[in-house]
């Protein structure tokens, strides 16, 4: 079932901006200690923010999304469209995703991470249209003998 916005109480708004807070930070590829002194605070208060214990006021959330290099209103992108059953899904794949991204973006070779890309997508597209065998492997996808 999916909440209407006026279904959400400030403390959820709270903690779904500081969640939010914490995706972008950690794509940056920023500690809480990082980001903490770009704004001038400690990384406990980030931490507070990241978990909603603490309410970011407009004006930091306007230095945060300056600094993380979004608009401000990107924290409450969508809020009507959240599903409250499938946070939980949600929370574990964009973990997975947030991991992924910061690991790639360490790779610095850019063939390197579009080959990467690449296989990704071709594994992604085999799922879709259903070439994948039931062993997990697709015709084509096999490695050459070279």
């Amino acid at each position: 079932m999916t909440q209407g916005l006026s279904d959400f109480t400030a403390s959820d708004v709270d903690s779904l901006v500081g969640e939010r807070i914490r995706k972008r930070r950690i794509l940056a590829g920023l500690t809480q200690d990082q980001l903490g002194e770009a704004l001038g605070v400690s990384y406990q208060q980030i931490q507070k923010y990241e978990t909603g214990a603490n309410r970011v006021s407009a004006g930091r959330l306007y230095l945060l999304a300056d600094r993380l290099n979004i608009s401000p209103g990107w924290f409450f992108e969508g809020l009507a469209d959240i599903d409250a059953q499938s946070g939980d899904e949600l929370d574990a794949s964009s973990r997975f995703a947030i991991e992924c991204v910061r690991s790639l973006t360490r790779i610095r070779d850019e063939k390197v991470r579009a080959s990467i890309l690449n296989m990704v997508r071709a594994l992604a597209d085999s799922e879709v249209t259903g070439e994948a065998k039931p062993n997990g492997h697709s015709d084509h996808a096999r490695p050459r003998a070279d």
